[in-house]
């Protein structure tokens, strides 16, 4: 008995699903190879894994804005990679930098008029009204609606990409190293087709660490202490100061080590007076953001704690950005190294 027309049709189309033959002519295949070329050319697609989420970008983003965060990790990054001119609204600033003309360069980038809310960031409706191809933040906090935030999903609803730089998706970054520092180069190399000098400026900055760390390899590791300069983030005198992170990866490349990475187990300890003055340091290391004289605070810490070794050798140093996550910690482990050998450097 003949089949009837939509049975026949039905079973064709399985088995074109089966045997994926159907449908597949010469031009067809054609058209996918072009498409490919094309694809491999322009390189887009391109997909992140972010915190959980595919991020999928077919063109390179040019409405971009960088959240605070207490950070520049994501503007430096930017820049290095001659980005600039993509950023509509920046939110970062240390006021200062250990790479020549980058505090200048990232003070004329525009800051889209933004008036930060109560948790010192780019509200929710300001952040819609920015129209932004891609948003940055340092951590998830900066996508959490408790804080006034536009959330990633509110983000995606108007077309607009976003994105958590490595370590930050559980606002713990006592895990971060150098190599997170390189992964932020590698995404957004990807992200805005610009791979080449993404791996350029890695290998670059390997090289000048594995040459600082072979030059101090073998010597006696000085006790290290690393805070932010007139910073308070808790209750006691001495809230600022590093406990665990990507400086403690910095240290240990410029052959230093630090002295209170056992009093918390996050990324700072909130530190008695007492407890610091009981403490060997051999060198500081003061971060200065937005303190135009962290120089004067090192050394108002050295006379405070006279006894420290630190002080009796006026061993310390002053650094800013190059000490955070972003492109030039290479900068740091050299500036580090230095002060902690200067006989093998």
């Amino acid at each position: 008995m003949p089949m009837n027309r939509p049975v026949a049709t039905a079973l064709a189309a399985a088995l074109c699903l089966l045997t994926a033959a159907c449908g597949s002519s010469s031009d067809d295949k054609a058209g996918d190879a072009t498409a490919e070329a094309a694809a491999s050319k322009t390189g887009y697609p391109v997909t992140l894994d972010n915190c959980g989420q595919k991020e999928t970008f077919d063109k390179a983003p040019g409405r971009v804005v960088v959240m605070n965060g207490a950070s520049v990790a994501e503007v430096s990054t930017l820049l290095a990679l001659g980005l600039g001119d993509r950023i509509v609204a920046n939110q970062q600033t240390y006021g200062n930098s250990e790479v020549p003309g980058r505090a200048e360069a990232i003070e004329k980038l525009p800051d889209g008029g933004v008036k930060q809310n109560d948790a010192f960031d780019v509200p929710r409706e300001t952040m819609i009204g920015l129209r932004p191809d891609l948003v940055l933040s340092t951590t998830a906090y900066g996508f959490d609606e408790k804080n006034g935030f536009a959330t990633r999903d509110q983000l995606k609803d108007v077309g607009a990409h976003s994105y958590v730089s490595p370590q930050g998706c559980d606002q713990d970054t006592s895990k971060m190293t150098i190599a997170d520092s390189y992964r932020l180069l590698r995404d957004m190399g990807k992200v805005f087709n610009v791979s080449d000098k993404a791996e350029e400026l890695i290998a670059a900055s390997e090289k000048k660490i594995a040459a600082v760390a072979d030059k101090v390899k073998g010597e006696k590791k000085p006790r290290v202490m690393v805070l932010f300069s007139n910073m308070s983030m808790g209750g006691n005198d001495f809230s600022s100061v590093v406990a665990k992170g990507i400086y403690n990866d910095i240290l240990a490349e410029a052959g230093g080590a630090n002295a209170f990475e056992n009093a918390s187990e996050g990324s700072f300890a909130d530190l008695s007076k007492e407890k610091v003055a009981a403490t060997d340091v051999d060198a500081l290391v003061v971060i200065g953001y937005n303190d135009p004289d962290p120089a004067a605070y090192a050394e108002k810490l050295l006379k405070e704690f006279p006894q420290w070794p630190a002080a009796r050798n006026s061993t310390y140093v002053t650094l800013s950005d190059s000490m955070y996550l972003g492109p030039s910690n290479d900068l740091a482990v050299e500036k580090i190294a230095k002060m902690l050998h200067p006989d093998a450097l």
